[in-house]
């Protein structure tokens, strides 16, 4: 097959027209062409709005067809290598656990199912379908359920969110993920887009199904059952301990793949107690911004605004302040709203959330400044980060006059450092409500600081970005696990028979990096079983 890059197509453009447009780069007729394959698709408005399509094309006399239409992107075509499973061993008498229902937890979960091996996969929060109900309930009456929220059960905190599915590294992992995902009912656009996305209503089915099959597969998996405290001899696990429906239980257990999420707080506190090796990580804290859709499309796609043939448009910014600081947008949701995100009793948290088809009014995204354990104060504690989080959030509730809604204030009051009175054009949509306030009450000074100097430069690169009626909430500070578990090359912990992994853990940043240390773990604890050093 013959590889076709930067094959350009305008708005609302179908089969038909790529056809055209593949068989006129090659000097062919349309019906010359045997198969064209869509390998991926993305978006390009840096000077009119165009989709650009990479394509894999089957044609007569090949050689002569490249021959005649040399040029560096028009080339053969051979398909890459792709990752395959580890071959499966005997279930042990003791079966491997995996502890977390979140990406990484899921895929670990899915890599041991697929070899044989039985593993039990425990979940402190509930099936994604009587989740779905808690969370809803907290946005509705700001009931706080500690174990069953927007961080906490089956699919973790990637089920309330965008869905992205995009990573800065390349993995074989990657695309089994992804394949796996769309069997499991994700929409088939994640296979092509160069920026994928699920959508928070597409990732309810795609977890139900995920479960079926790893069920099928064998896993047990246990759900309202958290982890309570390990066991251990001469360096090694033995067991750990639970609490679920039935009460207090201790496991038998060799070997845990632990994929803790980046909230669970208890969790690191745990084993800090035990001795297990722990660090404070750099990670980044700041606010939610919300503009409307409408005014991000103007800007990103100009006299294309609105074509019904081009996706809600988004952005990623950042800058580097003179002071040293860095602050960059994240976990950009268009068409979305912001979303409570609270775990913990009395403290506001705050995310974002789009679904599939990303037709809500608002676009909104992170804005925040790194922070390193340089910040936090405190002894030097590996939990300091997680103490700095807590201060934030606290104040963040407090500000916002209980009930966990959050304290807003529009742009152009933040940056003259007066108090809101209430929205302009753009109207907060995070539930269960806003309190107009001055949110320099609740940030840290060298935050706001930066937050008052990057608004106006991310400005001049997205045209509105700064505008004076977009909304700011408070706080976002759950964008990355503040602890990063130590591991070594061997995937293990210093406690020999733990495999931390995950975005929790410290090692990964996102649904699909999660997903794919997951898998990583489960190949370390099955390479170690291979060579006979599963003591069980």
């Amino acid at each position: 097959m013959i590889l076709l890059e930067g094959v350009r197509l305008s708005p609302g453009g179908g089969e038909a027209d790529l056809r055209a447009r593949a068989a006129k780069l090659l000097r062919l007729r349309p019906a010359d062409l045997r198969d064209l394959r869509v390998l991926r698709r993305s978006v390009d408005a840096r000077e009119d709005a165009a989709l650009t399509y990479t394509l894999a094309v089957l044609v007569e006399n090949e050689a002569a067809v490249l021959r005649r239409c040399r040029g560096r992107k028009i080339s053969r075509w051979e398909p890459g290598p792709v990752y395959r499973l580890p071959e499966a061993l005997p279930p042990p008498e003791i079966p491997p656990v995996v502890a977390g229902a979140g990406p990484a937890g899921l895929f670990a979960a899915l890599a041991l199912a697929e070899a044989g091996q039985r593993p039990i996969l425990l979940e402190r929060g509930r099936p994604v379908e009587a989740r779905r109900a808690d969370v809803e309930r907290f946005w509705v009456s700001g009931a706080l359920d500690t174990e069953s929220n927007v961080q906490f059960g089956e699919g973790g905190a990637g089920a309330f969110s965008d869905g992205k599915l995009s990573t800065g590294t390349k993995d074989l992992r990657h695309r089994f993920i992804l394949e796996r995902l769309a069997a499991c009912g994700a929409p088939g656009d994640i296979l092509i887009d160069a920026k994928p996305h699920v959508g928070t209503d597409y990732l309810y089915k795609v977890l139900q199904n995920l479960r079926r099959e790893l069920t099928a597969l064998g896993a047990d998996i246990r759900f309202q059952t958290r982890l309570e405290d390990l066991r251990m001899e001469n360096g090694a696990l033995t067991a750990i301990e639970l609490s679920g429906p039935a009460g207090r239980e201790v496991l038998p257990c060799r070997n845990l793949i632990l994929c803790p999420g980046h909230s669970a707080r208890d969790t690191f506190e745990m084993l800090h107690r035990r001795g297990v090796p722990l660090e404070a990580k750099p990670f980044a804290v700041g606010l939610r911004i919300e503009h409307r859709q409408a005014d991000c499309d103007a800007a990103q796609y100009r006299q294309y605004a609105g074509h019904p043939g081009l996706p809600a448009s988004t952005y990623k910014l950042s800058c580097h302040l003179p002071s040293g600081r860095g602050v960059f947008s994240f976990c950009v949701c268009p068409g979305g709203e912001v979303v409570a995100a609270a775990s913990e009793t009395g403290r506001v948290v705050t995310n974002g959330m789009s679904e599939f088809a990303r037709d809500k009014e608002n676009i909104n995204g992170a804005i925040l400044v790194n922070v390193t354990p340089e910040d936090f104060g405190g002894d030097g504690s590996p939990l300091a980060g997680v103490a700095f989080q807590r201060r934030l959030e606290e104040e963040a509730y407090a500000l916002g006059g209980g009930g966990y809604r959050a304290p807003a204030q529009r742009v152009e009051d933040f940056l003259a450092r007066r108090p809101s009175g209430g929205p302009g054009r753009v109207k907060p949509s995070y539930r269960p409500g806003v309190a107009w306030t001055d949110l320099h009450q609740c940030l840290p000074p060298f935050v706001s600081a930066a937050l008052e100097e990057a608004l106006p430069i991310l400005g001049r690169k997205l045209r509105g970005y700064d505008a004076p009626d977009a909304v700011l909430t408070a706080v976002e500070s759950r964008s990355s696990s503040p602890v990063r578990i130590s591991r070594g090359p061997d995937g293990q912990s210093a406690l020999r028979g733990l495999y931390p992994c995950g975005e929790g853990a410290g090692y990964a940043g996102g649904i699909l990096s999660a997903a794919a240390d997951g898998m990583k773990a489960a190949e370390a604890l099955l390479k170690h079983s291979r060579q006979g050093d599963d003591p069980s």
